[in-house]
């Protein structure tokens, strides 16, 4: 049965992992791999999610189903951290939220549910955005379409063209897929003007904004980070959010995110989710309890919930921190090349600048893994491996 059937390449990063993984060198550097790392270049578990583990095995009574949309207590959570507490879309009970296994499985479920009841739908995504993106959409059968996003020229946003093509190409019922902040892969995001418009356009057109938040509290602080996302979100008539836990609580393999649909009255919310619980049934049935029971523990304990945000703040610090001493240390290094761009970038990635040729030269003489685009998780360097970096990237840029 399967004879005809030929084997597909892997995906980039994952076979550049496993080459950094197999190389000898010593000196080996891997910037490819989309984790956080602490300085000496492990995923930790943080302290707060190591008590509410804890807890959580002296208390926990039970390994039965959580149900389709995961615990019911969950819901309010995913709902405060995103849009805060005093959000009047909360308030007016226009917001529905499912737990889900990951951000990725939050974006399954939404690709899911717009293929199958927003007819003709079109995704509209950031050139470039997160590769698995196009391949969850493409797989539920949603055409994806790429607008203007990273000018290579001036490290910024490409705002105007995007907004041409925009106001060009979209069309009612279509989807908008927006970063909610420390964009992915390339660290450049939207200012806040930026959403004031684009939530201005999404009203015009009357199409549906679907926000991926990944990263709150990466860029420049919880709150801080979801601002463009709450201005769009009070303003419109329907959204989608797709978040993930696994970042900001550190814990990748326990596959915790939300999924949020928002309506233009709290009827239609329930209408939309209850369409989205058919899709989840369809799909992975229940999701996972571990993950969420964490985030949930450690969000109703206001010590773990204040141990948390120190712990997030000091991911953050650390982070920006490199930013800076990159910037510093190339400069130091007689790069020719000003790099001055990386310190304003957020999140975990940077577009580097680096040339493909560039990128491949520091991956076969020097053990340094970065991705072909140039894309580089800020988050594996450290004291130890920063003047190798730099010194590297300076004999090969010139």
């Amino acid at each position: 049965m399967f004879k005809h059937l030929k084997a597909v390449p892997g995906d980039p990063l994952l076979a550049l992992i496993v080459a950094h993984q197999q190389d000898p060198n010593p000196k080996k550097i891997d910037l490819g791999v989309g984790v956080y790392k602490d300085d000496l270049g492990r995923t930790p578990i943080l302290e707060s999610v190591k008590k509410a583990e804890a807890i959580m095995v002296e208390n926990e009574a039970t390994k039965a189903y959580l149900g389709v949309y995961g615990a019911a207590e969950f819901a309010p959570l995913i709902q405060n951290l995103l849009l805060g507490s005093d959000s009047d879309v909360i308030k007016q009970g226009r917001i529905q939220s499912t737990q889900t296994p990951g951000g990725t499985g939050a974006l399954k479920v939404a690709a899911d549910f717009i293929s199958a009841n927003l007819k003709g739908a079109r995704l509209f995504v950031s050139d470039p955005t997160w590769g698995n993106h196009t391949s969850i959409f493409n797989s539920a059968g949603v055409e994806v379409i790429e607008y203007p996003y990273y000018d290579p020229a001036t490290n910024d946003v490409r705002f105007d063209d995007m907004m041409s093509f925009l106001q060009a190409e979209l069309k009612e019922g279509d989807v908008l897929l927006l970063h909610a902040c420390c964009h992915n892969p390339t660290g450049v995001d939207l200012k806040i003007e930026h959403w004031h418009a684009l939530t201005a356009l999404v009203n015009e057109r009357n199409v549906l904004p679907l926000v991926d938040a990944a990263y709150q509290g990466f860029g420049d602080g919880l709150e801080e980070d979801m601002a463009g996302l709450r201005y769009m979100a009070e303003r419109v008539s329907s959204m989608l959010i797709a978040n993930s836990f696994s970042k900001n609580f550190g814990i990748y393999r326990d596959r915790c995110g939300g999924l949020s649909v928002i309506a233009e009255t709290a009827e239609e919310a329930k209408s939309a989710f209850s369409i989205i619980g058919q899709a989840i049934r369809a799909n992975y049935s229940m999701p996972p309890a571990h993950g969420a029971t964490v985030v949930y523990t450690i969000m109703n304990n206001p010590e773990l919930y204040a141990m948390w945000q120190r712990e997030v703040t000091q991911m953050r610090d650390r982070i920006n921190g490199l930013r800076s001493k990159l910037v510093e240390k190339l400069a130091a290094s007689g790069v020719s090349k000003d790099f001055s761009f990386i310190e304003k970038q957020r999140g975990m990635f940077s577009y580097s600048g680096l040339t493909l040729e560039q990128v491949r030269t520091l991956r076969s003489d020097y053990s340094i893994y970065i991705a072909d685009t140039g894309r580089m998780s800020v988050a594996g360097v450290s004291d130890s491996n920063i003047d190798y970096l730099c010194e590297s990237i300076a004999k090969v840029v010139g």
